[in-house]
């Protein structure tokens, strides 16, 4: 606790000398009761804040410790996510490379035969705006 120049004992014991045209000790005493109270009051709150204090301290250094010998959650999640975003657009990239290269072709050889029925082994088939969201970047 800090230096303090009066405790709450010090100030209910506190007596004044009474000269002829002084305060009402009455007024003084009710007064100082409050202050009293106050002090206990911040006293009270100092403790239990000390103690609060030592706890999160204790928590911090634990966390401290723990966090040094693994990655947090927040490395693991993001590893598998650029991952994946990545990964979808290779495959995205690849499959309009192909319908760009071998699209052509297929659509050469299947015009003089039926156009009506496509090719079910194609699986390069994609909208236009599928397209335009993979060259956006």
């Amino acid at each position: 606790m800090a230096n303090l120049i009066y405790s709450p004992k010090d100030i209910l014991q506190q007596e004044f000398k009474t000269k002829m045209r002084g305060y009402d000790p009455v007024e003084v005493d009710e007064f100082l009761d409050n202050i009293i109270k106050d002090y206990e009051t911040y006293s009270k709150q100092l403790l239990a804040l000390q103690e609060e204090n030592d706890k999160l301290s204790a928590k911090v250094a634990q966390l401290s410790k723990t966090q040094g010998a693994a990655p947090t959650r927040t490395q693991q999640a993001e590893t598998p996510k650029s991952a994946a975003v990545t990964n979808f657009d290779i495959l995205k990239r690849l499959s309009n490379l192909e319908r760009e290269v071998f699209g052509k072709k297929l659509d050469q050889q299947a015009s003089p035969t039926a156009t009506s029925n496509p090719n079910p082994n194609n699986y390069t088939t994609t909208s236009e705006d599928d397209n335009e969201a993979t060259r956006q970047f």
